[in-house]
């Protein structure tokens, strides 16, 4: 059965989580995830909505074969998380996380790859791997840290707490707290905006953020030019340059463009 599911309706992609009832993290999923990364960025897509299936979005991981696994397949199948996911932060689009009731462990490391995160009003999140004695093997504690700094992170992983949504949002981890009801109509209506956008700044702005992550921002004003100086001919910098000039030449209110994502 599959774990996962990709979809592309118009300009936008949804990605579901579908391995009810704990949408738990396995090869399986992970293997479909590539493929439906692979997919969206092969296609017309210009924004990824992710969501889950069901009550809650993830557990995490699935632990069940772990104990029988030595250190050296361990860390294969963790580098293997690790490049997919990976993968799925780098796309080069904007990509919403729909987020509802648990979401913990790799499920809540995923939902951080995501650029935008909605969160139901009922929604938790928590690193549960230092109760295994574990630590959070995909990255989720210095991402967590990114958004909200080294201390609240840090009390997160020590603790396992579970944290709710509006705390979450409060340390800027998530940036919309929704009625639990509204959540996918909410975070749909954003992501679907979004893909009017401006396709190639979007990915520009991540980009710029991913350099400025690696080595400050020293590092972003370095990259900042090779970045930034193609869009001025890409079809989108063009008419969106041109029509602010011509609108104030005309002494008239810019109009609002669709662009092309070109």
């Amino acid at each position: 059965m599959s774990r996962l599911t990709y979809t592309l309706d118009g300009r936008l992609a949804t990605i579901v989580l579908h391995n009810p009832p704990q949408n738990r993290l396995d090869p399986e999923l992970l293997q479909e995830l590539e493929a439906a990364v692979g997919a969206i960025s092969s296609s017309d897509a210009r924004a990824v909505l992710l969501r889950a299936d069901g009550p809650d979005f993830s557990f995490g991981g699935d632990i069940m074969d772990w104990p029988d696994m030595n250190v050296r397949e361990l860390r294969a199948l963790f580098e293997r998380y690790m490049g997919v996911f990976n993968q799925f932060e780098r796309l080069a689009l904007p990509v919403v996380a729909a987020v509802q009731g648990l979401c913990f462990g790799g499920g809540f490391e995923l939902a951080l790859r995501a650029d935008v995160i909605f969160a139901a009003e009922g929604s938790r999140f928590g690193h549960p791997e230092q109760t295994l004695g574990l630590v959070t093997l995909l990255g989720g504690i210095y991402r967590a840290a990114e958004r909200a700094g080294q201390a609240r992170a840090a009390e997160w992983a020590l603790t396992s707490e579970q944290v709710t949504a509006a705390a979450m949002a409060q340390a800027g981890v998530v940036n919309r707290v929704v009625a639990d009801a509204e959540l996918e109509a909410e975070a749909l209506k954003f992501a679907q905006k979004l893909t009017s956008g401006p396709t190639r700044a979007y990915a520009a702005h991540k980009a710029l953020l991913r350099a400025w992550r690696t080595g400050g921002v020293a590092a972003a004003d370095e990259a900042m030019f090779d970045i930034a100086i193609p869009l001025f001919e890409s079809e989108d910098g063009q008419a969106g340059l041109n029509s602010a000039v011509n609108a104030l030449k005309a002494g008239r209110p810019r109009p609002v463009l669709d662009f092309q994502g070109r």
